[in-house]
């Protein structure tokens, strides 16, 4: 679900340094930068004005992280309401926009499920496939799919957490099977793929859901809101699957057939997975709990859209189903659930507690409440429109491509340097409004930024994927950089081609 909870990070002296160089220059940038465009003579609006010293002084402390994001987004919307924006009704509305009860419904069901242990499950599972077993780059191929399908559901920072230990066991399995050097064999090379390819693999999934990572809500969040185009849970999937699908090919190659680590025989990681699968036991209530839970969420999330198919859009029971079934709707009953199915009902115990719920990620609900806040408030105020023409005018692109170019290159460099959902709030407001004003069709540039922010590959403080597997220790800082810059090249034009091929097929042009 792509959440940006924050990870035990492992950096070096250097790294750190240059962290809290980053936050200084954030405190003191912020403040200057706010003042700066207060005093700054525009031609706009007063509202629009002041706003755009708030989204100024916003950005820079989003990019420096001069305070924790999510407290950004809140001094964001408490400035907007002090300096005159807007009321503050209209302000905080968002905060309580229907998806963010889908973050937190979502999250909870993503806590039941790594807290009963459901994802590793999952995981050996899929592992104890024979065909998985019979060589190195099947079991990089094995490790890529489970992380990555574990990301559609939960976030990439829970799926890169359970794998790594997988990954690290396999891997010290095979080396003292085979030992460093049995056959030519490449270990430490082949570890550092394992690692990346869990980072990767984790970021690339959350891609195909609209829970999959926070940009995907905040896309289609603020599509709806400003363009009136509404992409359900199945389309966003039908439209992403074959992006991620793709992308996900090209990551297996980058990191492993291109690579050439050579060959080994793995006849004894069989083994290791059949005492981890058998060390998980029978399947526990909680455990079928959740899945149940899952099951319910999943299906009623697909189920208007299929309606739809079967019967018709614009039949009654498909209208019916998608006016009763919205996604956090369903989200906040699926995870009710599991408060009320008991695991031990005379002992009080069940599924999940709310001490448990409660440590969710709530940094994440509140930077999408403050970004669509923000976001709105550009478009009421007029300055979203300002912005987009004097970027057009600075880049000289004036049709559908080059704008869909320039909104998914500049989310991904953004995604480099601070947070997916921070990248998403400010990119994709600003691509609606570029497209309008150019009279196009804003579904490409915002969907091409939404999915642009889901890219962050180069350094270990890009996503907490990175960080979680460069604490490992078998992944050097330069090799994150050259892999990380390879994919976010290639992930730039596999979101092109996407966009450019499925984009008329769903309409969305």
């Amino acid at each position: 679900m792509g959440t940006e909870s924050e990870p035990k990070e492992v950096l070096s002296p250097a790294e750190e340094s240059f962290e809290r160089w980053r936050r200084t220059v954030g405190f003191a940038a912020g403040p200057l930068v706010f003042f700066a465009a207060l005093l700054y003579p525009t031609g706009l609006s007063a509202e629009a004005h002041r706003l755009m010293a708030v989204v100024g002084f916003v950005l820079v402390f989003w990019l420096t992280e001069a305070v924790p994001i999510p407290v950004t987004a809140l001094l964001g919307a408490v400035l907007n309401i002090l300096l005159g924006v807007a009321p503050a009704r209209e302000v905080l509305a968002p905060f309580a926009h229907p998806l963010v009860f889908l973050f937190i419904g979502s999250f909870i069901i993503a806590e039941a499920i790594t807290f009963h242990g459901l994802d590793r499950r999952f995981a050996f599972a899929i592992f104890s496939i024979r065909f998985l077993q019979k060589g190195p780059m099947r079991v990089l191929l094995a490790l890529g799919l489970i992380v990555a399908v574990a990301s559609m559901w939960i976030s990439n920072t829970a799926s890169t957490a359970m794998m790594l230990p997988i990954a690290l066991g396999l891997f010290s399995a095979m080396k003292e099977i085979h030992g460093p050097g049995s056959g030519g064999f490449d270990f430490r090379g082949f570890g550092t793929s394992m690692m990346l390819m869990v980072a990767y693999g984790a970021s690339v999934g959350g891609i195909a859901t609209p829970i999959g990572t926070p940009p995907n809500i905040i896309g289609i969040g603020m599509i709806e809101q400003f363009t009136g185009v509404t992409i359900s849970f199945f389309q966003w999937m039908v439209f992403a699957l074959p992006i991620t699908s793709v992308m996900f090919i090209y990551l297996f190659f980058l990191l492993g057939p291109a690579r050439g680590h050579g060959s080994v025989d793995l006849a004894g990681v069989g083994e290791y997975v059949r005492r981890a699968r058998a060390g998980l036991g029978a399947w526990k209530r909680g455990e079928v709990h959740t899945a149940v839970a899952f099951g319910v969420a999943v299906f009623l999330w697909v189920l208007p859209s299929l309606a739809g198919l079967v019967a018709g859009k614009e039949a009654p029971a498909a209208r019916l189903l998608s006016s009763r079934l919205n996604p956090g709707g369903v989200a906040v009953l699926a995870a009710s659930l599991l408060f009320i199915l008991p695991i031990d009902y005379r002992r009080g115990e069940f599924t999940m507690t709310w001490r448990r719920a409660a440590g969710i990620d709530w940094s994440t609900i509140l930077l999408f409440g403050g970004g669509l806040s923000l976001g709105s408030l550009m478009f009421s105020t007029g300055l979203a429109e300002s912005l987009g023409s004097a970027l057009t005018g600075l880049t000289g692109a004036s049709t559908l491509w080059p704008a869909t170019a320039i909104g998914t290159a500049l989310a991904i460099v953004l995604s480099e340097t601070t947070s997916n959902t921070a990248s998403a709030n400010m990119v994709v407001p600003v691509m609606i409004a570029i497209a309008q004003g150019l009279g196009i069709s804003p579904l490409p540039p915002a969907l091409g930024a939404t999915l642009g922010a889901s890219f962050g590959f180069m350094l270990p403080v890009s996503t907490p994927p990175n960080a979680i597997v460069y604490g490992s220790g078998l992944v050097p800082i330069l090799t994150m950089a050259r892999r990380g810059i390879l994919f976010d090249v290639g992930g730039f034009f596999i979101i092109m081609a996407g966009l450019y091929v499925l984009c008329p097929l769903m309409g969305w042009t």
